[in-house]
């Protein structure tokens, strides 16, 4: 049996599991280091028989690795305001730093 996890980094909670790929908000690493997501809420089995939740950390980590650094796709942002000939338009590409996770325990 595989496990499975809900951590959290970035401000944000993911479900992961061995093997998985995410994308997180960036990190301080480079590529191809090994990093322990600190921050677990619940631990288990994937069958669902053995469960452990965290109040709020479960006492595990989650090893990662980096895959690679990156950019979101560019998104418009318009800010437009009716008759009074206003409009402004500019772009925003979202850093992202994309693991791997190599053992959840």
């Amino acid at each position: 049996m595989s496990k499975i996890a809900v951590v959290r980094t970035g401000g944000k909670q993911y479900v992961v599991r061995e093997g998985g790929v995410l994308k997180v908000e960036k990190l301080l690493t480079t590529d191809n280091e090994e990093s322990v997501l600190p921050d677990v809420l619940l631990v288990a089995e994937t069958d669902g028989s053995a469960i452990e939740l965290g109040q709020p950390q479960v006492k595990a980590e989650v090893k990662v690795k980096t895959m690679r650094q990156g950019r979101a796709k560019k998104i418009r942002v318009v800010h437009y305001k009716a008759k009074v000939r206003h409009h402004k338009v500019y772009g925003h590409r979202q850093p992202f730093t994309e693991l791997k996770v190599v053992k959840v325990g």
